[in-house]
């Protein structure tokens, strides 16, 4: 018996203050004028795209007081743009990355269940947590946490704001004296939550929203970040670039549902991915290698390198061979608990698998860092990109593709309008949106009402 045919899912990352993003390029726009936001979502929305994502920066990036070059304008506020973009949208799903380190669960609850009121049942909650020292700076409580205490932490934060969501336990009946009628109203209820990170209690002040709450994302490919997933999360971000890590992710992850109950239907698995098009796959193959020079300058990459070696290399010359100095292991030198404590363990180990990376392909450094740093990306013409796509949600690599463009807000035009038709024909991505809420889009299944109220009854007015 053949496999069924799976549908694709295509959701649109706004690309922020990162290594992805080409801010030279005459056609790029501003970062952080809302004509940028609105261009580029109704885009998305134009090619019946699942959601938008934005990414949540609490500080821009540093080194030894020096902000990167790719760090030059700014980053708004993640709730008050997806609120703007309620305004100006229809259909599209509103992501947002909102950290568990540096907020409270009240007030993350109470602005995800408005968001989602305004929007009408389309937002989504990409949990993150902090390993970084720079940010911790901006609160009052400073400095950050280890990996396995931060996801102690946001699981905990998680389950108070589930909590939160669920607090409004249905309706009561009103009896109105003047007409007779009966009238529903929604009856709120009260919460307690108390473990070793929270102690709240009280009444949550916004109902339960169109989808019960909003949809939760996880990012993070560490152990982790996978078994937070597979217990909490309705979709995983992974960064993963070739068919066999996609596949190996993707039935990890999996397989991990059972021991919470759950489906693999459950657990959508979405990884990040840049795209360039062409006429033909010569000439994407050419535009692709102009991107990723103009993304990635001799000042960005040794900034990066900074991230593993956790040394002053400001005299490096980006355009030579990699360090023959030995990363510095610890969290207090220039690091300071940066990315090092994030993405890589072992740096010495990590050092060395990029020296024989660089001595088997004859890389420099700035050569290094592209190629180390690059996303799964899908470079060719129209009918290539499709194909590949297609294929490799096919193989059970992937459910959907979250596409970080290069430009802004222009940088999806030419996806919806010449690749999204050829997966249409293919059958194997939607003509219409068929559903009103994120959960529709995503094909999750909807939540479960809360507990009623038991019909209670009593007079109005």
């Amino acid at each position: 018996m053949s496999k069924p045919t799976k549908q694709v899912h295509l959701a649109a990352h706004f690309p922020g203050v990162n290594n992805t993003t080409v801010w030279s390029d005459p056609a790029a726009g501003s970062q952080i004028e809302f004509s940028s936001f609105r261009h580029f979502t109704q885009t998305a929305e134009r090619g019946l795209f699942d959601f938008f994502f934005l990414a949540e920066g609490l500080r821009l990036r540093e080194q030894n007081g020096l902000i990167y070059d790719l760090d030059v304008v700014g980053r708004p506020d993640t709730f008050t743009v997806l609120a703007a973009l309620a305004a100006v949208t229809e259909h599209i799903g509103l992501t947002g990355t909102i950290n568990s380190t540096f907020n409270e669960p009240y007030e993350v609850a109470r602005q995800f269940a408005s968001l989602d009121h305004l929007s009408g049942g389309r937002t989504a909650w990409n949990v993150v947590t902090s390993w970084d020292a720079f940010t911790g700076e901006n609160f009052r409580r400073g400095g950050y946490l280890p990996q396995e205490e931060r996801y102690a932490r946001a699981k905990a934060f998680l389950a108070a704001a589930l909590e939160l969501f669920d607090s409004w336990t249905g309706d009561e009946i009103l009896a109105d004296r003047d007409s007779g009628r009966f009238l529903r109203h929604p009856l709120p209820g009260a919460f307690r939550h108390r473990d070793q990170y929270f102690d709240i209690s009280g009444h949550f002040n916004v109902p339960r929203s169109p989808q019960g709450r909003p949809v939760i994302f996880q990012a993070g490919d560490s152990d982790e970040g996978r078994e937070f997933a597979a217990s909490s999360a309705d979709a995983i971000f992974t960064s993963h670039s070739t068919l066999e890590a996609g596949q190996a992710f993707y039935a990890d992850v999996k397989r991990r549902l059972g021991r919470y109950g759950r489906s693999p239907q459950s657990l959508l698995v979405f990884p990040a991915a840049t795209f360039v098009l062409g006429d033909t796959d010569a000439e994407a193959a050419e535009l692709a290698r102009e991107v990723r020079l103009a993304q990635v300058s001799g000042q960005t990459a040794i900034r990066f390198l900074k991230h593993v070696w956790n040394r002053d290399l400001s005299g490096h010359d980006p355009d030579g061979p990699l360090p023959t100095v030995d990363p510095v292991v610890g969290e207090h030198t220039v690091a300071r608990g940066r990315a090092s404590v994030r993405m890589f363990r072992d740096p010495v180990a990590t050092a060395n698998q990029w020296r024989a990376l660089a001595e088997a392909k004859n890389l420099t450094t700035r050569e290094l860092v592209i190629e180390v740093t690059s996303r799964q990306t899908f470079v060719g013409s129209p009918a290539t990109v499709a194909a590949a796509i297609n294929d490799l949600v096919q193989a059970d690599a992937a459910d959907g593709f979250i596409l970080v463009p290069h430009l802004v807000p222009g940088g999806l035009d030419r996806f919806v309008d010449t690749v999204v038709p050829l997966l249409q024909e293919r059958g194997v991505y939607r003509t219409e949106y068929e559903g009103t809420t994120l959960r529709d889009h995503l094909g999750l299944p909807p939540l479960g009402a809360p507990a009623t109220a038991g019909g209670r009854e009593r007079a109005a007015g």
